[in-house]
């Protein structure tokens, strides 16, 4: 991953960190205006949960869909060790095949 990449990520990601910060500022808001003691102010809660909702159902949707083109860590093993833990399971399985069809192999040509 280059430099300018890299940067243009780690932006992104502190985009969307904010965002989810003022949604739960929003929603902390909404709860204190909720618990006013002389009820809570309609034009407020309105608001909020307004913006709340473009914030969730916009922005960080799109957020959460364009996350489908991550691109795994450059140091991640994970794949790679999985891929090699199945072949060895599949040559392991082979190979015991083939020592059955040699024990057939033998027994055939002991009864023969």
């Amino acid at each position: 991953m280059d430099r300018q990449s890299q940067t243009t990520s780690l932006q992104r990601l502190q985009n969307v960190e904010k965002k989810i910060v003022r949604v739960l500022e929003l929603a902390g808001s909404v709860m204190d205006e909720m618990a006013n003691p002389s009820g809570p102010r309609k034009d407020l809660v309105n608001s909020h949960c307004t913006e709340f909702m473009q914030l969730v159902k916009m922005t960080l949707r799109e957020e959460i869909k364009s996350a489908c083109d991550y691109r795994p860590f450059e140091k991640c093993d994970y794949a790679p060790r999985i891929s090699n833990e199945i072949s060895c399971k599949k040559l392991e399985h082979v190979i015991a095949q083939l020592d059955e069809m040699k024990q057939s192999i033998e027994e055939y040509g002991d009864a023969a």
